[in-house]
Formats: C-alpha cells, structure tokens, sequence
C-alpha cells in the first residue's frame, strides 16, 4: 500500500482571519494559495499517476486543497475524515488506513503538526514529529504489511516549489 499524505495549500493569515469572528476551521486557501496548489497538484499527478482514494480533513482549508488535487486526478471523489484533523491522534487513522487493499494508493490531505506526527509514528512507530511539511509539500509512505506504526518506508519528500516545477511540463 502507497500513502500520499499532503499538506493544506496556504491559507489566509490565521490572525487576520481570526478579527472576521469565524473559527480558523472556516478559514480559505488564499488565491495565490489555490494557483499554487493548482501547479503543485499537476506535479503530483506526474510523479503519482494514479490514486484510489483521495481523503481530507474537514477544514475548509484542507476540503479546498483537496478539490484541486481531485481535480488534477480528473474529479475523483473526496472523503471527509474527521481522523485528519488537526487535533486528533496519528493511530486513529490507523483503521481507516488498513481497510484499503495493499495494492492501493491513497491520499491524505491534512494540516501540521499533526501530519508530521503521523508521519513519523508510521516510521517509527514513536509519536514523534521529525518531519516538518511545507504547506502545499508531500510525502509517500510505502508499507509491505497492513500499516502501523513503525512499518512505513519513506519513498519520497517533495516541497511544494519543486512539486510545481514537475507540473510545470505537465
């Protein structure tokens, strides 16, 4: 099994938001935040071609960037999960994760700090964050076995600038 996990695209400025009297979990991608998310998700397709699920965390923040990226893979459906949210514990996407064959390839698509935690507890299998995401920016995790912590293999850490540059021949 193949885990894309992907960091939001940037957001408006949390403390400008923050005077509008919404909760931060209203709070939007910016518009150069979308047409780079746009450019990253092309780069996104041409290194991972094919995904079989596309999964996000509810914040609007998180739903935006996800609709690019479905689009990017043709208009894919996306399912909200509440395990990617900022505040919930890595292992509790652990169940959602192994009810995908190991042959498949899903994405993630949440916020830090808590993707760096999930990410390095599935390498570690220690709730540890030693990875830091730039928004925008993905990693792909591979597992041989049903996923837990500590049986992920890093592939590949992309930035988001050079994510754009691969889309850019797209």
């Amino acid at each position: 099994m193949k885990l894309l996990v992907i960091r939001h695209g940037v957001a408006e400025d949390r403390d400008s938001f923050a005077a509008s009297g919404q909760p931060d979990s209203m709070r939007p991608l910016t518009d150069e935040g979308r047409k780079r998310m746009r450019g990253a998700a092309r780069g996104l397709k041409r290194v991972m071609p094919k995904l079989t699920m596309l999964a996000s965390s509810r914040l609007v923040r998180a739903a935006q960037t996800a609709e690019i990226v479905s689009k990017a893979y043709g208009g894919m459906e996306v399912v909200t999960l509440e395990e990617l949210s900022p505040e919930r514990r890595p292992d509790e996407l652990l169940g959602w994760l192994r009810s995908h064959q190991l042959g498949d390839t899903v994405a993630v698509i949440g916020h830090e700090p808590h993707l760096g935690f999930l990410i390095g507890w599935l390498l570690t299998g220690r709730n540890d964050s030693f990875v830091e995401m730039k928004k925008g920016g993905a990693v792909l995790l591979e597992f041989d076995d049903p996923p837990s912590g500590g049986n992920a293999v890093l592939s590949w850490s992309i930035a988001p600038r050079q994510l754009r540059w691969l889309g850019e021949g797209a």
